[in-house]
């Protein structure tokens, strides 16, 4: 028997002894659980989409506490949370290996973008190689936005700086500006001040004050932006949901799950990718 099944039967047979149907809804307020995850999943509309899907099914209510992923894997690690779902892989198999989370799973993806001003003052509309495109930012030094708050998004800009070998830190607070905050709040001073900008595609497709600032570079491999979920480990932090959180990790990578995530959909446009595996990875 696997942990994650083994965790699911003993959810099943605590809910079960607590008298809670799989389609009492009603319960939600007596049963839940907190998820730390990010502000692309929440302020796109994601949760709102898929939550209540998942509260109908189990009874469960799922609250979540959005904020940058490294806030979130700090919160989690503290025990302030029962589920991570986040998108910083190699610091989401770090809180694994610690022993702060008990497995990791793949559960959807899309892409990242750099988002600027139409009258592209560093000349990289239409370039599909995001460390080119970012050398020639710096090169221009024109003004770049950035979340400055350790968030994926943030990780994964940093990761693409260090391949172009500019030294970000010592341009900080010139052309290079860190806004300390979420993603909305930092596209709404990037596009305040006609700065480029790095953004996850599902906010920037959600977002609503675009002005005239369009996705000007995209489709690099490198942009790709994967989603993990990790059920927190009780042994390791005893308050946790440990049954009632199994149960929405093992909905968010079954098919039911899987299809409410594909269905998700602004303007015709496809937010999020399900690519669950059955491995923890």
């Amino acid at each position: 028997m696997t942990g994650r099944t083994g965790l699911a039967l003993a959810a099943a047979a605590c809910l079960t002894a607590a008298g809670v149907t799989t389609t009492n809804a009603a319960a939600a307020q007596e049963q839940f659980i907190v998820v730390q995850s990010t502000t692309s999943t929440r302020n796109s509309g994601l949760y709102d989409h898929i939550l209540p899907m998942f509260t109908e099914k189990t009874g469960i209510e799922v609250r979540v506490v959005a904020v940058g992923t490294g806030q979130a894997i700090r919160n989690a690690a503290h025990g302030d949370g029962d589920v991570l779902l986040v998108h910083a892989r190699a610091a989401e198999e770090r809180f694994v290996a610690q022993g702060h989370g008990i497995a990791r799973f793949d559960v959807m993806f899309n892409d990242f973008v750099f988002v600027g001003p139409p009258a592209d003052p560093a000349g990289v509309a239409g370039m599909t190689d995001a460390v080119a495109a970012l050398a020639k930012i710096a090169a221009a030094e024109a003004l770049f936005a950035s979340r400055g708050d350790d968030s994926g998004t943030h990780q994964a800009e940093l990761g693409l700086w260090k391949q172009t070998g500019v030294d970000v830190a010592a341009a900080s607070g010139g052309w290079y500006r860190e806004t300390g905050s979420g993603m909305g709040t930092t596209l709404n001073i990037g596009i305040g001040m006609g700065a480029y900008v790095m953004t996850d595609r599902a906010t920037w497709i959600s977002f609503g004050n675009k002005r005239t600032h369009r996705i000007l570079v995209e489709g690099d491999p490198g942009l790709f932006n994967q989603y993990g979920i990790i059920l927190v480990n009780p042994a390791r932090h005893p308050n946790v949901k440990a049954a009632l959180g199994q149960r929405f990790v093992d909905w968010i990578l079954s098919r039911a799950g899987q299809a409410a995530i594909a269905s998700f959909t602004i303007d015709g446009q496809q937010l999020f990718f399900p690519n669950a595996g059955r491995r923890p990875r």
